[in-house]
């Protein structure tokens, strides 16, 4: 493995620190006072506490960078070019209901460009990450997407609504990160959903993307109502004709 930049260094730090309260609260379920925040969209104090962690980890080391946060929203600090995208928890419901299948997300985009992320699940300890150029990893170990061609022979991940159901076979985990994560490591073929926010999404972005994934054209300016369609370049283009009305 290559060496990874300091920025990423604290990335994965940050992420760990985090988990250890999401561990601990996980185990205790039952016990978390929780608030509605929206439609299927909760919000918990191990959500908020996560992302104090985060926070305090990465100003530690970059002061001056802006943050753009799930729970928190906007923060324009003195380098407005440089910008943290935090999801503290990343598959809440699934957190809340006591399913082990969530994950923390930390991206940093820079100049309008995804170029590091850090997606990682405390349960399995799985560690997804990637920098620009410097290829994509899981614990460590160099991962690359998804070989098949035929797309009958694939298995996809979704979230969310879907409109016109696609003649595709495929999962809805309630996590959108490590849907990206596992279409990296080649556990699933592709991922596609509607109405996304960035912060589910940004460091899936560029860890797909060092993979040797594709995805559609995603303007980072917005950070809401993003629609995604990842996957191998192999069968990217049949994928993209099977949801033509997606």
């Amino acid at each position: 493995m290559n060496s990874i930049s300091a920025n990423l260094n604290v990335m994965i730090k940050a992420s760990e620190r985090a988990s250890k309260t999401l561990i601990r609260d996980f185990g205790e379920i039952e016990k978390l006072q929780v608030s509605k925040k929206g439609p299927l969209d909760f919000v918990t104090n191990s959500d908020l506490k996560a992302e104090k962690i985060i926070i305090e980890e990465l100003k530690k080391a970059r002061p001056n960078y802006s943050i753009l946060s799930e729970e928190s929203g906007a923060e324009t600090n003195k380098d407005k070019s440089n910008v943290w995208i935090i999801d503290p928890i990343d598959g809440t419901i699934n957190f809340l209901h006591g399913i082990p299948h969530f994950a923390v997300s930390i991206a940093l985009m820079s100049n309008n460009e995804i170029i590091s992320g850090v997606i990682f699940d405390p349960i399995k300890n799985e560690m997804f990450f990637a920098e620009k150029n410097n290829g994509a990893y899981f614990n460590n170990h160099r991962v690359r997407v998804s070989k098949k061609n035929k797309i009958s022979d694939c298995l996809f991940a979704t979230g969310g609504k879907i409109e016109n159901e696609p003649n595709l076979l495929y999962r809805k985990s309630g996590c959108a990160a490590l849907d990206m994560a596992y279409v990296a490591a080649g556990r699933y073929d592709g991922y596609f959903q509607n109405n996304l926010n960035l912060w589910d999404i940004a460091a899936g972005i560029v860890i797909v993307k060092e993979a040797g994934g594709n995805l559609n054209e995603i303007d980072l300016s917005n950070i809401q109502n993003i629609k995604i369609i990842a996957s191998s370049a192999d069968i990217n283009k049949k994928l993209v004709e099977k949801l033509s009305n997606f």
